[in-house]
This record gives structure tokens, C-alpha cells and sequence, in this order.
């Protein structure tokens, strides 16, 4: 967030910055912050005197409290934090101080367990809304039509992580009310208000939505409306205690006057990009920015601010949020060229871009994009509107592509991606923790899944030793578990770049995990080393693991530095995990490999893909997962992707710098999983996916199995992942194989370096399949139990020691979902493991056609396979007869967020002055 820049403000330069850390008071904040004033006056030549500080703002909604304390604190004007006021920010406390005072106030109820709201839920009409009652904009806020959903929003609620960060600890539930929705802007100094500008939501029902929402209009101060919105805001501010700086309130006008819906004490959001228009509208002199600023630091300028906003408005003008009425992937969008060549275009903020997904907008989240428009003439105005009315009617907004067959291979992660916009140009490819939506159900009366089936016993000396663990996510949490487990220490060594989102990918089945110590790397290898030892102290580093697939790489040139177990980085094997040199790498060592070319530049694989059949497969060579796989059928659409290949970010953050293009493997897919230690491998598991035709797609994945260790095929595919693996010199740690049986024999698709990820979901079911290990268990052993490993079978047992699969969730409808019945049957099944989806009440579900539409994955396992069989009969019958969800009429967010959804894409008019 703190890169969160506008446009129009990217040459915005601090003169220090100042970090307020955990366990601070006041005074310690207030001797950090003139210690810095003083440190930047000295760079500059200045003396110790040389800055005051004259005024503590709050930059935005998560600053509120802290500006309040501290300007109180300081002695400088401020809103105080004593009393009732110190929670001013609470939207309970809004409305009771809001009642106190005699206003219209909402019927509500809040909490922190749902029985504090239970007696109001089932006495209030509905809808109702359901939102924390500390947030920012439109984080959490939802309108539930029934008590069960109004029960699971809650519930929901005290799970995710708030958009400003930290994580929810009260709901509140309040009466929904009916009406026009407002915006009334005001900035204030020593209590008195200046109104800045009013503004009212475009809303209409399309799509099957009731509330879309198309723009924000302001509103004349001398209106009707307007009368009675402004003295009854500042009323509120009155109530609340906010005598100083700006506020943004949301109220709506309801058959019995206005009602606020909250007060946000700090400026008007969505990146200032309405402060052109709002300059215009009153003249050209001002807008809650400047007048912001007066309020703090110039009170005879304060003071020379109009009441209100001149009538009439000095402009004609609005925000307009553009609704799509079609679907697809965009190949081109000529309708946003014409909005920038009109005359009225101040500037536009796509929330698409070309090969994202479009599909139709039915609430603010699947606008996309908004624009501003302004105009001295009316009638010019009222033209550009209707022009884009035009343009969104008859499509034409995108021109899209047809859309190719994806070889998305399924992960934990692959999931209930539903129609949300990516803030980036971004694949369709979402990690767990980027939704928080997601819904992890494990089964809790199944005593045979809880703890490990065989007990691992630590050395004598494991309390003196430590492990490192490179970027543990996903799987690596649990090798990183297992490895405390066992009575050692874990350091966990985050690699530069990755991102702190990445960092909480905790799977469900790890519960909380803390580290003894977490470590950064460094500038150079040296510096990393050094770090760890630091971090170790008295502990002995007996080992260095790849705790994902991002951190591979250093855990191999870590290892080596360390002298621990390693599989090396020397050579053409500092690149092992290059697709590219996997596939030379086996080529050479005479095991049978994939047709390919790569580059840098298209002109390097420009040959191979005029030769190649069709259809071929482009990736980047340095990824993970489905990261970026795309099958392409013609060479127009193969060099497309090679391009845009170059402008997305990796999953696992940085950008991709080589991509590779391969000849298309026809046949069976299977996955082999491994544990290697000092060149010897032994084989964890084989499986097979379930593909099927569905829905007019060719390959719909509907599962993944266990393939029988004494079957012809996995004893074709262990031996040549063993023959992969010694071709790679993977001589320790787990593989994940990703191989094709060809007609000619198996094929590798790539060597994951690391274990297998999908949050470690199927490790209850593999440990059932051998009898008591996984490759979880089995890579731990490799590094630090040589003798449990030496007794691991090479292969798994057969015939195995339980029945079960992991079964993907196909929908063979769309629409959205009012309920999820579906997932009550499959939690009652008698072999129910473990449910994932991020499919939920309130999303819009597709027909799967490929991994992205699947709508969630479940795990199945019994000792009888007659069990197994009949509960997998029972989820496709749920699919076919499209029980799995109820559909019904969208209930859309209610909150009108008008942040920039992609500021990259951003354009501003060059006769607009931000």
C-alpha cells in the first residue's frame, strides 16, 4: 500500500519517512518523528530547529487513529481519541453517537460472536448488511437476503484478513436501507464545515444484478436534496467530535429523511482522480484537497472557503463506470481509444486490459474500468454519455479472442477464481491467499486423518539443531512443520522479492506456525550465509530445503555454501529448474524428451514455430505450476502469447525473461512424485489425471488418482522420473514429475525441483495410500533421519493400503449463487476428507470448461473402495444435476469504491491539471 501512488502524484517525494512499530507509545512515535526532522535537516545543511511540525493528518483510512492520537498528542489540531471519540472510526459507535444527537440513525446490531447479533438477524426484515465495523470502503460489506446467509457472512467475516490490513474482530448487522445513496464531502476547521461537494450513485439494475453502479453525479448545493444532506452531515460531524481536517459521509435518503450509512474521517478515496472535476466545478479555485490543507495550515485561507459549492456548479461533469454486456478475453479495446478522443474525456482507468477476462458487469468489481467526464457545455456532456451508453450497448468496448484450450494442471490454487478483475495484468491464476473467499472445510470425526499414521522420532542432538527452509508456502509449511515436529528449530529464509502475501500461504492443516528466526536474503550468497548463521546462534545448520518453488534456487547454492546435504549449483545445473535445460539435460543422457525452442526474442523461436505441428505449447521457462502454460493452435496466436509472455508478472514474483515453445504431447497425464537422498529415489506416489469432454471443452480435468505402483505404466514412469532425475542430478530432496505417456513412451513436461504444492491437500490421502508415509514425511527423512529413509519402500506399497482421489468440482451451470447445499452432501459423505472452493454465496459461477471454471476440489478416502465409489457417483450427480449450488438473483456489494483498478493503464487528459 505504501506504493500506492496516483498518477498524478509520481513525483511525490517525502522529506523523511518514519515507521511506527509494534509495541510503540505515543512519546516513542514522537521522538522517532523529530529525530528524523532533525537527521533530514542536517542532510539539507539545516540546523536542529530548521522543521516544526504545524499539523498531524491522516493520509487515508488506515491512518485515522494513529493521526488522531498523535495530533492530540502533539498539541496540534486535532479530533481527539478521549472517550466515545476514540472510537469514532467504529461504525456502531458512528450510529449510537449519530442517535445520542437526535439524527436518523440505522437499526443495527454488532458483535464478536454471532450470538451478539443473532436475536437482531432474526427480527430485522431482510436484506440486511453485514460489514466490519472497521474498514475502508467497500472491504467486507455485503447485503444478505437471508438469515443462513447473514450466518455465514459473519462467520466469514472474522476469518479474512481487512483490506488495510489485520484482521476483522467485530461485524456489524444493520437494517438495509432503501433509497438514493449520497456522498457529501465536507473539510473542517475549530468546527466549522465547509461543504465541498455533494454527489449521488447512478445505480440500475442489468445483468440480473439490482445494483449496478454507472457513475457519480454531483449534485447542486442549492437543490432540494442537497438542503437537507448537507446541515444533516454536518450534524453528524457534530455528534462525532470531528472539528477538524476532511471527512468523506455516505448517506442515504431514505423515505423518512437521510440516514448516514457511515462517516469515513478522512478525504474523499479512489486515488483524488475526481479532484480535477471537482476544481471545475467550483470554479477552478479549489477541492477537498486544498481546502484540506487550508484547514490545517492556513486558516485565513480556510476561512475565504465558500460555505458551499457555488450554484450552479461552475461545470458540467461525473464519474462514469463503464458496464460490459458481454464476455471474453480482450483482444483489442478500440471503444477506450474513441473515450479518450471525446471531447468532454478528463481520464479514463481501465480495469481491463488486453488478454485479461472480461465478463458481465453485474457489480463494481466486473466494471471494467470508469472514466471522467467534463464539459463547459451540458449538451456536449450529455453526448459523450450516451456515446459510451452506445459503445458498452452494441459491445463495443473490446473486440475479443477466441479463446484457446488451457493446459492449467490442478493446484489447491486453481480453484473458484469466479470473475474478480486482477489489479495487474495478470494470467487467470489466483494463489489461495489472494482470496479471501476461499473455503477450507477438513473433516473433523475421521480419527485415522488426525496426527501422522507413523511415528518419526528425533536425534539426541535435534534440540541443538537448526533447519532452514527456503520460502516455506503452500507444501513447505508442512515439511517445515514436520521438521519442528521432530524436535528442531526452523529457520525460514525468505528470497528477495517475495511478496508478504505469499509469506501467510499457510495451508489449513498447519495451524499456526512460528519460525525460530526469518531471515531475508541478502545482496550476494556471503551475506545470506552470514545472515543465517546470525540467526542460528549456538544452533548447528544441519540442512537447507526448498520450501517452494520460488525458493529452489537458493536453497541449492545455500546448500552447497553450507555444506549440507545439496544437490549442487554448478554448472549447467545452477539452471536445473530452466525447462528449457531439463529437457536438453535428458536429451543428452539419451532419455526421450520434448521437441522445443526458447528465447529472449521472438526471432529465436520464430523457426521452430513455423515448422512445428500444431498445436504447440509456449511457458516460461522459469515458473511454477500452470504459471503462464498456454496451447496454441496457430503460429499468429503462439507469437501473441510469446509477446505477452514478457509484459505479466510471474506468480512468484519478478517477470518472466525467456519463454519456451514445445511440440504438444498427446496421451495420458501422469504426476510422480519423489525423495531423493545421496542419488537414491524412492517413489511416494504415481498419479493420473481424470480429463474428460464437458461442456464443449475437450479437456476438463474431474480428478486425480492414485495409479497402482505394480501396474505396467507406473512402473514405466518411476523408472524413467528415477532416469530424469540422476539425468538432472536431483540427488536429494523431493521431485514433483509432470510426465506425458506418449505413444512412444513417457515424456517429461517438466522436473518440479521441490514437492509436490496444492497446500499439501493430498498428504492425508497419500499417507492412507502407503500405510503411513508421504512425500512430506519421506523429504524430511531424506535430510535428517537417514535410517527412516533407508527403510521407506522405493515404491508404494500395492496393492495400496486405502482407496481414495482427489475429485475436482465441475459445474455444468452458471449464474450466481444463493446457496451451496451441494457442499452439505459432500461434507456428510462417508469418505469426506477435505472440501476447497472459493466458490461461495455471492459468486458468479461458469460452466467448467477448463481449471479456471472448475468451482473447488474435494479428497475422498475409505479402507472400503465401494464407499469411495458411491460418494464420487453422488458428487457427479450433484454435477449433472446442477444441485452442487442454488442460483438465483445477484446480491451485489452495496459500497461504491472508485479506487483505481489499474493505474499502469491509467490516462489523463493533457488539458486536465490534477
Amino acid at each position: 500500500m505504501k506504493t500506492h501512488v496516483p498518477v498524478s502524484c509520481r513525483d511525490l517525494k517525502y522529506v523523511a519517512q518514519v515507521q511506527d512499530e509494534e509495541g510503540w507509545d505515543l512519546n516513542d512515535l514522537e521522538k522517532a518523528v523529530k529525530a528524523t526532522a532533525v537527521s533530514a535537516a542536517n542532510k539539507i545543511g539545516r540546523g536542529e530547529d530548521y522543521y516544526t511540525i504545524v499539523g498531524c493528518i491522516a493520509g487515508g483510512e488506515a491512518g485515522v487513529d494513529v493521526a488522531d492520537a498523535f495530533s492530540e498528542h502533539l498539541g496540534v489540531l486535532s479530533n481527539g481519541a478521549k472517550g466515545d471519540f476514540a472510537n469514532r472510526r467504529d461504525k456502531k459507535v458512528q450510529q449510537e453517537l449519530v442517535r445520542s444527537a437526535g439524527l436518523r440513525a440505522v437499526r443495527q446490531a454488532c458483535g464478536e460472536k454471532f450470538e451478539d447479533v443473532e436475536e437482531f438477524l432474526k427480527s430485522e426484515s431482510y436484506p440486511v448488511v453485514l460489514k466490519p465495523t472497521d474498514s475502508a470502503g467497500s472491504d467486507g460489506v455485503k447485503l444478505c437476503h437471508t438469515y443462513e446467509e447473514a450466518k455465514a457472512h459473519f462467520a466469514y467475516l472474522l476469518t479474512v484478513e481487512a483490506v488495510n490490513g489485520g484482521f476483522n474482530t467485530q461485524v456489524l448487522c444493520q437494517e438495509f436501507l432503501r433509497g438514493n445513496e449520497y456522498v457529501i464531502d465536507h473539510v473542517s476547521r475549530n468546527g466549522v464545515h465547509k461543504t465541498m461537494m455533494v454527489w449521488v450513485y447512478d445505480k440500475r439494475p442489468r445483468n440480473g444484478s439490482q445494483f449496478v453502479y454507472f457513475g457519480m453525479i454531483p449534485i447542486d448545493p442549492m437543490s432540494e436534496e442537497a438542503k437537507v444532506l448537507i446541515p444533516y452531515t454536518r450534524g453528524v460531524l457534530d455528534a462525532l467530535g470531528m472539528v477538524h481536517g476532511p471527512s468523506h459521509g455516505e448517506v442515504i435518503f431514505t423515505e423518512d429523511g437521510p440516514c448516514l450509512v457511515e462517516m469515513n474521517c478522512r478525504a474523499h478515496g479512489g486515488d483524488g482522480n475526481w479532484a480535477p472535476l471537482a476544481r471545475a466545478l467550483c470554479g477552478g479555485k479549489y477541492c477537498q484537497v486544498e481546502a484540506t490543507a487550508d484547514a490545517y495550515l492556513d486558516e485565513d485561507e480556510f476561512n475565504k472557503l465558500p460555505d458551499t459549492p457555488p450554484s450552479p456548479l461552475q461545470a458540467h461533469g461525473l464519474e462514469v463506470n463503464l458496464v460490459s454486456y458481454s464476455k471474453g478475453k480482450v483482444k483489442s479495446m478500440p471503444g477506450f481509444d474513441v473515450i479518450k478522443k471525446l471531447p468532454s474525456f478528463v481520464w479514463l482507468s481501465p480495469a481491463a486490459s488486453i488478454g485479461s477476462e472480461v465478463n458481465f458487469t453485474v457489480d463494481l468489481i466486473s466494471s471494467p474500468g470508469c472514466c471522467v467526464l467534463m464539459n463547459s457545455d451540458k449538451a456536449v456532456l450529455q453526448k459523450d454519455l450516451d456515446f459510451i451508453r452506445y459503445l458498452e450497448e452494441i459491445n463495443g468496448l473490446f473486440v475479443y479472442e477466441t479463446k484457446g484450450a488451457s493446459l492449467a494442471r490442478p493446484t489447491a490454487a486453481t480453484f473458484g477464481l469466479g470473475t474478480l478483475p486482477e489489479g495487474k495484468k495478470l494470467h487467470r491464476r489466483a494463489m489461495t491467499i489472494d482470496r479471501p473467499g476461499m473455503l477450507r472445510i477438513m473433516s473433523s470425526d475421521r480419527p485415522e486423518l488426525r496426527g501422522g499414521l507413523m511415528k518419526r522420532f528425533t536425534t539426541i542432538d535435534a534440540s541443538k539443531e537448526v533447519a532452514v527452509v527456503v520460502d516455506p508456502y503452500s507444501t513447505g509449511c508442512l515439511i517445515a512443520k514436520e521438521i519442528q515436529n521432530r524436535g528442531y528449530k526452523v529457520i525460514a529464509l525468505w528470497t528477495k522479492g517475495f511478496s508478504d502475501e505469499m509469506k501467510l500461504h499457510v495451508p489449513l492443516s498447519c495451524g499456526k506456525i512460528t519460525y525460530h528466526a526469518e531471515v531475508t536474503e541478502g545482496d550476494d550468497l556471503g551475506e545470506t550465509t552470514r545472515a543465517l548463521y546470525t540467526a542460528a546462534g549456538q544452533l548447528r545448520i544441519v540442512c537447507c530445503i526448498a520450501g517452494g518453488e520460488a525458493g529452489v534456487d537458493a536453497a541449492d547454492l545455500l546448500s552447497e555454501r553450507l555444506q549440507v546435504r545439496t544437490n549442487g549449483a554448478q554448472g549447467v545445473f545452477a539452471n536445473r529448474r530452466d525447462k528449457k535445460v531439463q529437457q536438453e539435460l535428458i536429451a543428452q543422457a539419451g532419455i526421450r524428451s520434448v521437441r522445443q525452442a526458447a528465447g529472449k526474442k521472438f526471432e529465436d523461436v520464430r523457426e521452430f514455430l513455423l515448422k512445428e505441428e500444431y498445436p504447440v505449447v509456449l511457458k516460461p521457462t522459469d515458473s511454477a505450476g500452470t504459471d503462464g502454460v498456454k496451447l496454441c493452435h496457430d503460429f499468429d496466436e503462439a507469437r501473441e502469447h510469446f509477446e505477452n509472455l514478457f509484459e505479466v508478472e510471474a506468480v512468484n514474483g519478478g517477470y518472466n525473461t525467456e519463454v519456451l515453445c514445445q511440440e504438444f504431447l498427446r496421451g495420458k497425464e501422469y504426476v510422480v512424485d519423489t525423495v531423493s537422498r545421496d542419488g537414491e529415489h524412492k517413489c511416494m506416489q504415481v498419479w493420473c489425471y481424470d480429463k474428460r469432454a464437458a461442456n464443449g471443452a475437450a479437456f476438463v480435468y474431474f480428478g486425480m488418482l492414485p495409479v497402482d505402483s505394480a501396474s505396467s505404466e507406473a512402473k514405466l514412469l518411476m523408472n524413467y522420473a528415477f532416469r530424469v532425475l540422476d539425468a538432472l542430478e536431483m540427488k536429494n530432496g523431493p521431485g514433483h514429475a509432470e510426465i506425458i505417456l506418449t505413444a512412444s513412451g513417457p515424456c517429461l513436461v517438466e522436473m518440479n525441483c521441490r514437492a509436490q504444492g496444492g497446500d499439501g491437500n493430498w498428504r492425508p490421502l497419500a499417507r492412507a495410500l502407503t500405510g503411513g508415509y508421504s512425500q512430506v514425511e519421506s523429504t524430511v527423512d531424506a535430510y535428517l533421519d537417514k535410517k527412516a529413509f533407508a527403510i521407506t519402500p522405493t515404491t508404494p506399497p500395492s496393492p495400496a493400503r486405502a482407496f481414495g482421489q482427489e475429485v475436482i468440482l465441475v459445474s455444468f451451470a452458471s449464474g450466481e449463487v444463493v446457496g451451496t447445499p451441494g457442499y452439505d452432501v459432500i461434507k456428510n459423505l462417508e469418505s469426506f476428507v477435505f472440501l476447497e472452493t472459493g466458490v461461495s454465496v455471492g459468486s458468479n459461477v461458469e460452466h467448467t470448461v477448463d481449471l479456471l471454471t472448475s468451482v473447488g476440489s474435494a479428497i475422498l478416502l475409505h479402507s472400503d473402495e465401494e464407499v469411495v465409489k458411491r460418494d464420487i457417483e453422488t458428487i457427479r450427480a450433484l454435477e449433472k444435476n446442477n444441485e452442487l449450488f442454488e442460483f438465483g438473483v445477484s446480491a451485489t456489494g452495496l459500497r461504491a469504491s472508485m479506487s483505481t483498478l489499474n493505474l499502469s493503464k491509467m490516462t489523463i487528459s493533457d488539458n486536465v491539471n490534477m
